[in-house]
């Protein structure tokens, strides 16, 4: 079955595909397990390696916890998760790390944001959000939750993620709970309540565009968006139960992507997959698959559960997201080996068709100088037509010519920050092509390689030789 399987998603792997990871930080669930600094950053080195190993291209990280965060701000205090002292400092920047080493590994860094629950009644964070804003908190059972009729809450939580967008090199924002909390009795109107969310949506959009317009905004709504109408939600989804209008959120341009929790299976999972397709209106969606079932401490799923929800997905041109990150590292029923074959190649994040800014030019002047391991790549950086940050370089390599850059099996390397690389060839004669993209994934056209002089060896998979058998 798994063969096949793979056979089915080897035959129609897309050059532009969403692969998504969640790395919970809350209790250090993912990430850190560890308390001091050069562990903490050894252990997310290792994480993003194996991460980058089976080719997935976009970090979720968990940064605003519970009314606090794993970043510096002068708004909440430090998550307990870091040094074991809640407010205290780790002594370093965990997001601008976790940033960084993203982009060298051609990852996008998307700053996930929990907006509505604020922990627990007595916690730090909820305890000093309450005496800063005394009415704005509502309390039930143990927990505290801002209010999300109160338009203080829209304000705050639109200040929290312009402070991350102005502050950090993110390429996303992501909110987690942008609905109203399943235990919250809700006593306006259904409409209403849609209104009262989407208003804080409305508030923490024009405030993340107007610091970084190629800034994503997403969310990771329930995976149910409402009743179908052949298959029922059982009064657990987006719309109606907690008032999460999502897919209007897309259709209106206030989202640029979504990560829906389709923790589910069998046709709680498929017809609602199709739902999300219909109802994407051009932007980017790329549902969360609940990896964890397959834990026997959880549901003990079998892996040919998440097999086939990542071929529909794929079928159905959609991304793919992973709940989450440990056990996804710790191949739990092998699950990153499955994916590492399901991905053997990498992908391109898809391009922001719906922003009209214009695509780079392409890179000039590339030489390549061959090696006796290795080409060695240089080109000169063009000069940029708008202020959108900088530019990213792609390189796609074959024992063809010219290269075809429409062709997923040519791509070697995504977003690569500086103009150089160095491709081992074991003696193949190579050729490259080189395209840059904006930070909104548009993307120039190629610049290739003068056509090299064939090997005289007999032709393998070019693959194989620059990555190597490991990322097959």
């Amino acid at each position: 079955m798994l063969f096949l399987l793979l056979q089915n998603a080897s035959a129609k792997m897309p050059k532009h595909e969403i692969r998504a990871v969640w790395i919970t930080t809350i209790s250090g669930l993912d990430w850190p397990r560890a308390h001091s600094t050069t562990r903490q950053q050894q252990e997310l080195i290792s994480i993003l390696d194996k991460l980058q190993q089976a080719n997935i291209n976009t970090v979720l990280i968990q940064a605003r916890v519970r009314a606090s965060t794993i970043y510096p701000s002068t708004q909440e205090p430090w998550d307990i998760c870091l040094t074991g002292k809640a407010g205290q400092s780790p002594g370093y920047d965990p997001l601008k790390f976790c940033i960084d080493e993203c982009h060298k590994r051609g990852m996008e860094c998307h700053a996930w944001i929990v907006t509505i629950p604020v922990g627990k009644w007595n916690a730090d964070g909820c305890k000093k959000l309450r005496a800063r804003f005394p009415n704005l908190i509502k309390k039930i059972g143990d927990e505290g939750y801002m209010d999300p009729e109160k338009p203080q809450t829209g304000d705050y939580l639109a200040q929290i993620c312009a402070d991350v967008t102005r502050r950090y090199d993110v390429d996303g924002i992501h909110l987690d709970y942008i609905r109203y909390p399943e235990t919250w009795k809700i006593k306006v109107s259904r409409q209403q309540g849609r209104q009262n969310i989407t208003g804080i949506v409305q508030k923490i959009h024009k405030a993340v565009k107007a610091e970084k317009p190629w800034v994503k905004l997403s969310c990771s709504p329930v995976g149910k968006y409402d009743d179908l109408s052949r298959y029922q939600s059982f009064g657990w989804n987006a719309n109606t139960t907690v008032c999460q209008d999502a897919q209007g959120w897309l259709r209106s341009g206030l989202m640029d992507a979504l990560f829906p929790m389709m923790y589910f299976q069998g046709n709680h999972f498929y017809p609602f997959v199709v739902d999300w397709k219909e109802h994407s209106y051009g932007r980017q969606v790329a549902p969360g698959l609940a990896i964890y079932m397959l834990h026997p401490n959880e549901k003990n799923w079998d892996l040919n559960v998440i097999c086939r929800e990542m071929n529909v997905l794929r079928q159905q041109g959609l991304g793919v997201t992973f709940f989450r990150s440990k056990f996804f590292t710790d191949n739990v029923k092998d699950v990153y080996t499955f994916t590492k074959d399901f991905n053997r190649y990498p992908a391109l994040i898809p391009p922001m068709d719906w922003v009209s800014a214009p695509a780079p030019q392409p890179v000039a002047h590339l030489i390549v100088n061959h090696g006796t391991t290795a080409d060695a790549l240089t080109w000169q950086t063009p000069r940029q037509q708008t202020n959108d940050s900088y530019l990213l370089y792609n390189i796609y390599a074959s024992d063809r010519y010219p290269v075809d850059t429409e062709d997923p099996v040519c791509l070697v390397a995504a977003r690569l920050q500086s103009p150089t690389i160095s491709i081992p060839h074991q003696g193949r004669s190579l050729n490259y092509a080189v395209t840059v993209t904006n930070r909104y994934g548009h993307e120039s056209k190629p610049a290739f390689s003068k056509q090299a002089a064939p090997s005289g060896r007999q032709p393998i998979d070019f693959r194989e030789l620059i990555m190597g058998k490991n990322n097959k």
